[in-house]
């Protein structure tokens, strides 16, 4: 039955429309309509297609996914050979200038003449292949190969959204395309997350993944790998007056809706050669995707056909390299590194290598997890990757080197650095010491934590010096802090008498606090202010709380399992123990008549914001107090707010809470519902 002729019309406009628009959408991220119109189109062509299966066109968005697994690529010969380029492994000024200096000798050009003009693009760390269009449609697609035999890699290429299955415009009869496929950085992270997620293998880097994906036998999983595509060159043209530069060249691939990287340069001479290399080295890691190096390519294309090949080789075009961001070495042993704030880090000694620039002698391996899911053993041979500042990493194993005596890593099980227990929390990927009042490595954290405005409120105690009383060994732990004089305090840098008498003066003030404030300045771990108050208002004393099991931690409002574990791990500890009754020792005291019950306190269940500057408290002090009584104390107000007080010079918060008709009080009234 023939197809009616209002129907293929209409079919002809949605293969137009859609090709289109994921034109916008995926090359030059510009969406002209929603995701839900563009399928809703894509529907609609579908359901015509399979009532009238005459009407599927090769270059249908609908034909991008699909196909049965090959058996194997069928070799594809290229008729016009897909040279390698030529490696400048001089990553200093030197590569740019010899090779203007060869260009210019073999074109003729002596030192007093014009600069020789450059197009300068990206060298991709991807796989190379070849597209070959025909009347504008993409019918084959080859990888390098040898350069001169390639694979037919059709169905997997066609897949990549960013390739165009026809070309936009008046086009060439025939245009054999060269570029690069890549997966990006944010994608490959993003389908590794989704792997780990499933318990399914990763991919070791951006550039395997690309390689890796293309050579997929069966296209329908190449389809699931977040593939993108960059155009740099031609090979068989027919039809097609070509420009006279290779700069013109790349905006007529644009035109017809190939993408093309934005990162490229027309430069004059060795000298703005250099500074293109140094520009694009310079936001190297701030890229979306992986290079390794720029290109130099003489611009005008007369010259290009004048220079020719060098065996494999153009003569008038070299990647000027980077230094490498990966390399292989050998483990030579897996230790670990105790954080500020107690995490547990393996890390891996290795044999130095030269990588990203520096020699790399440790690299970190992050957690217990992933030096299972890696199987990173000592004496196996891995790849390091080293990217700008970024810590040094192993991206993977090299198992067929993995000699028989290789040994598993395991997790310490104290640590080594206080010899307190080490404890991984449920949900938690990071392993901990939970020495934290006593342990060297969390000895600053521990203190500035302990000092800071909403714990003691240790006044004059910054960062500075707590760290010249952690470096000097004047400071172990906090209750340390209370025998210090002003003799010792004096002879630091920056401390006066006077800033020495101060300080004393307030670690005696900081004695008398709340038994919330003392628990939050202990640093637990998942024990912020809101629940170092519920834990306080619960177990009334500090020892009652020491001595609570995990069950009767949980009998806490809003305390789960987690925090429980948490908290009876800490106070287990005899070393965190000791501190505490150090601290006790010290006068460190609060006022059991404060601490009020849960069922006993009037504000439970009611939310309060404060606004604007408060005449005879502090917002802290009135935060404290509100809590104390049971109210949660929020930084945003919403239809759940029961309260804002407002004190002078309110803001938004205030206009908020008048929208949305939230009870206002002034300071007056604050006052009189905290006595009441």
């Amino acid at each position: 039955m023939a197809i009616p002729a209002d129907v293929r019309a209409r079919a002809t406009w949605l293969r137009e429309r859609l090709s289109w628009h994921g034109y916008r959408y995926y090359v030059l991220d510009d969406p002209e309509i929603p995701d839900a119109e563009y399928d809703r189109l894509f529907r609609e062509l579908q359901e015509l297609e399979t009532a009238h299966p005459e009407l599927i066109a090769p270059d249908s968005p609908t034909q991008r996914v699909g196909g049965k697994p090959l058996e194997a690529f069928m070799p594809v010969r290229h008729r016009i050979p897909m040279r390698s380029i030529r490696t400048e492994t001089d990553t200093g000024p030197g590569g740019a200038w010899a090779f203007d200096a060869q260009v210019r000798r073999e074109v003729g050009l002596s030192e007093d003449t014009v600069p020789v003009e450059y197009a300068c693009e990206l060298k991709f760390d991807g796989l190379a292949v070849s597209l070959r269009y025909e009347g504008g449609v993409l019918v084959q697609a080859a990888t390098r190969g040898d350069g001169e035999t390639g694979e037919d890699v059709t169905q997997n290429v066609r897949t990549i959204q960013v390739v165009p299955l026809r070309l936009q415009g008046a086009v060439p009869e025939v245009l054999e395309v060269r570029g690069e496929v890549y997966m990006s950085r944010p994608d490959f992270e993003r389908y590794n997350a989704r792997q780990r997620a499933a318990g399914l293998p990763t991919l070791v880097n951006p550039r395997n993944g690309a390689a890796g994906s293309i050579r997929q036998l069966d296209p329908n999983l190449a389809a699931k790998r977040p593939l993108s595509f960059f155009a740099y060159g031609l090979g068989e043209v027919q039809g097609w007056e070509l420009p006279a530069t290779q700069s013109a060249l790349l905006d007529a691939l644009m035109a017809w809706g190939l993408p093309v990287c934005g990162e490229r340069t027309v430069a004059r001479g060795a000298d703005e050669l250099m500074a293109f290399h140094r520009a694009i080295a310079g936001k190297r890691d701030a890229l979306p995707f992986d290079i390794d190096g720029v290109v130099y390519k003489v611009n005008r294309l007369d010259w290009q056909q004048q220079l020719g090949f060098r065996t494999r080789e153009p003569r008038w075009a070299v990647a000027h390299k980077f230094p490498a961001q990966e390399e292989l070495t050998l483990v030579e042993a897996i230790e670990v590194q105790v954080g500020r704030t107690g995490a547990i880090t393996p890390v891996a000694r290795l044999r130095p290598v030269f990588v990203g620039g520096v020699t790399v002698t440790n690299a970190t391996l992050h957690n217990a997890d992933e030096v299972a899911r890696k199987d990173v053993r000592v004496g196996d041979t891995v790849i390091v990757r080293r990217a700008g500042d970024v810590i040094p990493e192993v991206a993977g194993v090299v198992l067929e080197r993995r000699s028989l005596d290789a040994r598993p890593f395991a997790m310490p099980e104290t640590c080594p650095v206080c010899g307190s227990r080490v404890v991984r929390l449920e949900g938690e990927v990071v392993a901990r010491c939970i020495g934290g009042l006593y342990c060297r490595a969390q000895r600053q954290e521990a203190i500035r934590h302990f000092a800071s405005r909403r714990a003691l409120d240790i006044e004059g105690l910054g960062d500075k010096l707590v760290e010249q009383l952690v470096e000097r060994d004047l400071v172990r732990n906090p209750a340390d802090l209370y025998g210090l004089d002003v003799a010792t305090l004096a002879g630091l840098e920056r401390m006066g008498a006077k800033s020495a008498a101060k300080l004393v003066e307030a670690l005696e003030r900081s004695k008398t606090t709340t038994l919330a404030r003392f628990l939050y300045a202990l640093g637990i771990r998942e024990v912020g202010e809101a629940t170092a108050l519920t834990l306080a208002s619960h177990f009334g004393t500090l020892e009652a709380l020491m001595t609570a099991e995990e069950e009767r931690l949980q009998q806490a409002p809003d305390i789960g399992p987690v925090v429980a574990a948490a908290i009876r791990a800490f106070f287990q500890e005899p070393h965190n123990q000791q501190v505490i009754a150090r601290l006790r020792a010290a006068g460190v005291r609060w006022p059991e008549t404060e601490v009020k019950q849960a069922v006993e306190q009037p504000l439970a269940g009611k939310t309060i914001v404060l606004t604007g500057t408060l005449e005879s408290l502090t917002r802290d002090q009135a935060s404290d107090r509100l809590r104390a009584l049971g109210a949660k104390v929020s930084g945003s107000v919403s239809k759940k707010t029961d309260y804002v007080v407002a004190g002078r010079e309110a803001g938004s918060k205030l206009d908020k809470a008048r929208e949305l008709g939230v009870t206002v009080l002034d300071e007056a009234e604050l006052l009189a519902l905290l006595e009441a």
